[in-house]
């Protein structure tokens, strides 16, 4: 069943898949006829920005672009010609209210939220770039905000769309590794430095408008090791490796297995300063029984490390011997399914003499016609996209960050999700919902 059949049997479709919860319970947002122009503003234009405003592009018109450093905007002013050019996203929220249908979020990740809610409370159907927010309260926040003003959203996770990912989700639902014990993902992040200080401050460039880039968090002086692209390794800014990275490579076993809600995650690492992320970690989540499916374990591998080899047994090898420096492997009792692909795209079914034979079930989740078109044809009028905020970002989300508060406390967190306390560290409490600098709030 593809994505061609009408928006009444995609929800239906989804229902009976077993997959309801992709299915948003909002009503109905402000749509816009299937032949009229979406105005989007964009608002980080370099970097993934330039990907996601070029996909804004094919989808409708660039009327506003912001970015706080002045040659990415000039940049992008070359390619978006007539776009109105800002520095401060409240600003262009301003003075283009009424020229705005949809805004594109690539900041850092610390400005996600402060963007997104701003936007959105004004309106606007919202793409935000993965992970959806800095905090776990922000990105529960969020999806409230999303339903309050019934906008379209969709967060930057683009393996979600890939016909790949939900085929692996469909072999996984459908038994065919049997009931899944243990969940292990693994990256080549970070690949940029983490572990150490601030480097000194340097005199702020000319066209880089710091203010602008601090947003919420606390005023810091500029360095050059934290912008353009470094500040993903620092608390303040950025959410280390596993939030640049897990809501791509857990996303096919967080569809499959509805990772939601983990009641405890723990944490062993290299240390921390408070300052930057540790040079690597490894995290366990415990996830209880849900809806029929048993508890499990996810295990989260960076810095370089990964699972015992025991666990890596018939698992396909490079040219050199080794096993993808990034991949996720599904444990059941009956067999694993293996991917190396960060969004995962393409998958195994372990081992191989088993399952050469296998078809698999009859395809059940309807397909998507892209990512961002999800986005824009739900602005249209067409079914909400999968990984919206209320439902799908949001939760996902909200799972991956709850690693980071056992890395930054250096113990186990045992975890009240439906409060969202935890209940044996009150000193993470700002890490959950952090506090902003006046002139920005949700």
């Amino acid at each position: 069943m593809t994505m061609n059949n009408n928006r009444r049997n995609f929800l239906k479709i989804s229902a009976a898949a077993g997959v309801g919860y992709w299915a948003s319970n909002m009503q109905a947002a402000e749509t816009k006829s299937p032949n009229e122009k979406i105005n989007f503003a964009c608002i980080g234009v370099q970097g993934k920005g330039s990907s996601d405003s070029r996909d804004a592009s094919r989808a409708g018109n660039i009327v506003g672009i912001c970015d706080i450093d002045d040659n990415n905007l000039e940049k992008a002013g070359r390619e978006f010609k007539g776009a109105k050019k800002y520095n401060d996203f409240r600003k262009m929220l301003d003075e283009m209210d009424k020229e705005i249908d949809a805004v594109t979020v690539s900041t850092p990740d610390h400005c996600h939220a402060v963007v997104a809610a701003d936007a959105m409370k004004r309106g606007k159907h919202c793409f935000a770039q993965k992970p959806l927010t800095h905090s776990i309260w922000e990105a529960r926040r969020l999806g409230e905000i999303a339903k309050e003003n019934k906008v379209v959203t969709q967060m930057g996770n683009q393996g979600t769309s890939h016909a790949g990912l939900r085929r692996a989700v469909e072999v996984i639902q459908s038994g065919a590794i049997g009931d899944v014990k243990e969940v292990h993902v693994w990256t080549n992040r970070p690949i940029w430095p983490q572990g150490q200080g601030y480097d000194a401050a340097e005199p702020t460039p000319k066209t880089v408008h710091w203010d602008n880039f601090i947003g919420p968090a606390e005023m810091i002086e500029y360095r050059p090791n934290i912008h353009p692209f470094k500040w993903r390794g620092y608390w303040e800014f950025g959410t280390g490796a596993l939030g640049d990275m897990a809501c791509h490579t857990v996303n096919m076993p967080y569809m499959a297995l509805k990772l939601r809600d983990p009641v405890s995650v723990e944490a062993v690492t290299s240390g921390h300063n408070g300052i930057t992320y540790p040079k690597w970690s490894t995290i366990t989540f415990d996830f209880p029984e849900l809806d029929g499916r048993p508890a499990l374990n996810l295990y989260w591998y960076d810095g370089g490390k990964m699972p015992d080899n025991a666990l890596l047994d018939g698992v396909p090898r490079n040219g050199d011997g080794k096993v993808a420096d990034s991949g996720c492997l599904v444990v059941g009792s009956k067999g694993r399914l293996y991917s190396s692909s960060d969004y995962g795209a393409s998958f195994q079914l372990l081992p191989e003499d088993a399952y050469k034979d296998y078809e698999g079930p009859a395809e059940s989740i309807p397909r998507s016609p892209g990512h961002f078109k999800e986005f824009a044809e739900g602005i249209k009028g067409g079914p909400e996209p999968m990984s919206n905020f209320p439902n799908y970002a949001g939760p996902l989300t909200e799972t991956i960050l709850l690693g980071n508060l056992s890395v930054w406390a250096g113990k186990k967190i045992e975890w009240d999700a439906k409060n969202m306390v935890a209940k044996n560290a009150p000193e993470v409490a700002d890490i959950i919902h952090p506090k902003y600098r006046e002139g920005y709030s949700l």
